[in-house]
């Protein structure tokens, strides 16, 4: 993949695959050096031996294929960019994924459309309970599938192509104001 937003909807749609109703995304643009995502549900969680083994791309839990590359390559991608990929994972609790990335490695993917893969995870989820942190330049932005319900009430509905596409519109604009902007947490 490309684009690290892909790895991150790819990451996002096993949490959604493995029964998890909340699902916490978070990107840092450069935390210590490092560009960083981090994505953790609540879903079925995997065992301790599945962990270990879940790097290996001949191990996978589907049932449509033998192979699952989506892990193994972000691992191998994260460790040619001076970085890791760390997965925490308990039977019943959930699983967190934290990939990290030189910031300023040269071979970094980009980020890519990080608003359009949240509109994908939605169009295909709109039950989950989403929550999405994105920061840059020491400015916090914060989307949350639940203040959005409270706003619209009845009339929410994550099937509707109008709010899917005001979605990926608002979360577009506030992350390039965010890249744009210097100054404080907000």
């Amino acid at each position: 993949m490309r684009e690290l937003a892909l790895h991150i909807l790819d990451i996002a749609q096993n949490s959604v695959r493995a029964g998890a109703k909340n699902i916490f995304i978070q990107v840092h643009e450069n935390e210590n050096g490092f560009f960083v995502f981090r994505i953790k549900d609540d879903g079925c969680g995997m065992s301790e031996e599945m962990v270990r083994r879940v790097r290996d791309p001949f191990t996978t839990t589907r049932t449509t294929r033998k192979v699952g590359m989506g892990l193994p390559f972000m691992d191998m991608v994260t460790e040619q960019c001076g970085g890791r990929l760390e997965i925490a994972s308990a039977v019943g609790v959930g699983t967190e994924v934290a990939a990290y990335f030189e910031a300023n490695h040269i071979d970094r993917p980009p980020l890519g459309d990080l608003p359009g893969s949240v509109q994908i995870l939605l169009a295909g989820a709109p039950h989950i309970n989403l929550v999405l942190e994105y920061h840059c330049n020491n400015k916090k932005i914060t989307f949350t599938t639940e203040e959005v319900q409270e706003i619209l009430g009845d009339a929410c509905d994550f099937t509707s192509p109008e709010l899917l596409n005001w979605i990926e519109n608002y979360l577009g604009q506030q992350i390039v104001c965010a890249q744009n902007e210097q100054g404080g947490e907000k």
